[in-house]
């Protein structure tokens, strides 16, 4: 029997963990050749999670739990159920459920007919804000344009199978601000993608807000490429020799037409703008050189307070 182990990260899910749980068994008490385990990572959650899985485990050989030390965010909770799993497969996906664990069988069928990593590709149902559609699609098609991997639209799902021998690899990666997403495109091997409309979050609340998801996308950007560094020089370089040729022949022409050059309101907004240019221009280098101030402390990217196996 091959085994299949499921990654679940956790944050304040004490109402959903063992729903999850039953669902993803009457999965696979459908699925022939196949034994799993679900290892929950709970992200320094603040309500009952971590007690709810003790019961949970207590009950269920299948369960397995890691506890962090403090909350350490969605992708290093990820990375560190894969750490730790030992199926012939890995299947990550989140803990409220709208994920749909109906779809694992369609998932390891593609797994078995030999793609490497299967993703997902959410569809959002009709009540979902045209906001929230808009965003997204913009996020894909900038990290697209701005970074060296290529995320399908509505393919930067978490909820993904991938083999052992992509796991292995997976688990050799040290970068300080993950973006698993991003790593998974750009590992390469046979991959194959499957749509599905993300179900209701059953209990609790999204910890994603709007400030959350534009870091995400800074992070997903900034991870992958350097073109906005190009970017900044290239925009340097434009607004240097636009200033000279304006400014140039602006004092030409006052010069010949024996004008008097003055007025400090032209004068102030150019100091403003070029201002505004090289601090957006400061920001950009400063994100970088933060990246390379948190990666070259080499911390863990979690710390373990307790585990069940």
């Amino acid at each position: 029997m091959k085994k299949i182990s499921i990654v679940i990260p956790a944050h304040n899910e004490e109402g959903n963990v063992a729903l999850v749980h039953e669902k993803i068994s009457r999965v696979f008490a459908g699925l022939d050749g196949y034994h799993f385990e679900i290892i929950f990572v709970n992200d320094g959650s603040r309500d009952r999670t971590q007690e709810k899985l003790e019961e949970l485990a207590a009950l269920h050989h299948e369960v397995k739990f890691i506890e962090f030390s403090r909350n350490f965010g969605h992708q290093p909770a990820v990375k560190a159920g894969m750490d730790f799993a030992r199926g012939n497969a890995v299947i990550s996906m989140d803990g409220d459920l709208q994920h749909p664990p109906e779809l694992i069988p369609q998932m390891i069928r593609k797994w078995e007919e030999g793609y490497d990593i299967v993703f997902t590709v959410r569809k959002y149902p009709k009540e979902i804000s045209l906001f929230k559609r808009k965003t997204s699609d913009f996020f894909y098609k900038i990290l697209s344009k701005l970074s060296d991997v290529n995320l399908t639209k509505g393919g930067g799902s978490d909820f993904r199978l991938m083999d052992a021998g992509a796991v292995d690899v997976m688990r050799n990666f040290n970068e300080d601000d993950l973006f698993l997403r991003g790593l998974t495109s750009w590992m390469g091997f046979r991959q194959a993608g499957i749509e599905f409309t993300a179900n209701e979050r059953i209990s609790g609340e999204s910890s994603y807000n709007l400030k959350k998801m534009i870091t995400f996308a800074f992070t997903g950007i900034t991870a992958f490429s350097v073109k906005p560094l190009y970017i900044a020089a290239y925009l340097g370089f434009l607004f240097s020799g636009l200033s000279v040729v304006g400014y140039g022949i602006y004092v030409i022409y006052s010069f010949v037409a024996r004008t008097e050059i003055s007025g400090w309101a032209s004068l102030i907004m150019t100091i403003v703008f070029f201002g505004g240019l090289q601090l957006i221009i400061l920001g950009i280098i400063g994100i970088y050189l933060g990246k390379i101030f948190k990666q070259v402390k080499d911390r863990p990217n979690y710390i373990i307070k307790n585990k069940n196996f």
